[in-house]
């Protein structure tokens, strides 16, 4: 069943098109990987599922992306909800310069929670979802600035979880660490598909065949092929693709 669906989406920044015609079926609580060379609209795709490309003053966007049905660009649709309902997750990691506490509390809190068990059992909660509490139950109040990167990474997506979303966004989340970071992010990513919907731009594409369930690959703002990672990486249907992956190009 799909969770998210993209109709005929053409994404302009000024006079410029990024993406054209867009049409793909994002399944529910599965990992959806986009692939495809630098500058190709994979990045740009993800921002506009939960509507970050609003920030962008010259962007405009026709066709439909629907969540559960629903169109998140009619008129009427509330965006908090929706940044709410749609999590998102940076290349770089971003903690607030505040403790770790205050980092994952934060969102419940813009949310209206404000009892102090409440927010204790969330912190907690999605600290062990992103697989760092162990590592940082005793350190609640430090800055979470003065940890690693590969742990602000895994803070960041426990922010992320705090808020209960139904859908994680995950724009080249490793390419800033270490192998070690790394190897624990996928890992994460393994254990949250069964609990979340998670899309995931990557540019190594071993990364895409070791976590994702289903692949899209990208060329100048298409999207050329989407399938079953394994079917995308070991018999693609399109050309563009297979010289991708084979290394000819990208």
């Amino acid at each position: 069943m799909s969770k998210i669906s993209i109709k005929n989406m053409d994404l302009f920044y000024g006079d410029f098109q990024a993406l054209k015609n867009v049409n793909l079926e994002i399944p529910e609580k599965e990992v959806t990987a986009f692939i495809g060379p630098s500058g190709c609209g994979k990045s740009t795709l993800l921002k506009s599922l939960n509507r970050m490309n609003d920030l962008v003053s010259d962007c405009r966007i026709t066709g439909d992306i629907l969540l559960d049905g629903d169109n998140i660009y009619a008129k009427n649709y509330n965006v908090n909800l929706l940044r709410k309902r749609v999590g998102m997750v940076f290349q770089q990691p971003n903690p607030f310069p505040k403790s770790i506490y205050d980092n994952i509390a934060y969102g419940p809190r813009t949310h209206g929670i404000k009892d102090k068990h409440r927010l204790d059992e969330i912190v907690e909660r999605s600290l062990k979802q992103a697989a760092i509490w162990d590592e940082v139950k005793d350190k609640l109040n430090k800055n979470a600035l003065s940890i690693s990167g590969g742990q602000q990474q895994r803070i960041c997506i426990a922010r992320a979880l705090a808020v209960e979303p139904e859908v994680l966004l995950m724009d080249e989340p490793t390419s800033a660490l270490d192998p070690i970071s790394t190897n624990k992010i996928e890992d994460l990513v393994r254990q949250l598909r069964s609990d979340y919907t998670i899309v995931i731009v990557t540019h190594n594409m071993q990364q895409a065949g070791r976590v994702s369930d289903k692949t899209a690959f990208f060329l100048v703002g298409e999207i050329c092929e989407f399938g079953d990672t394994a079917q995308i990486f070991q018999n693609p249907h399109d050309k563009r693709t297979e010289d991708y992956i084979s290394g000819k190009f990208g």
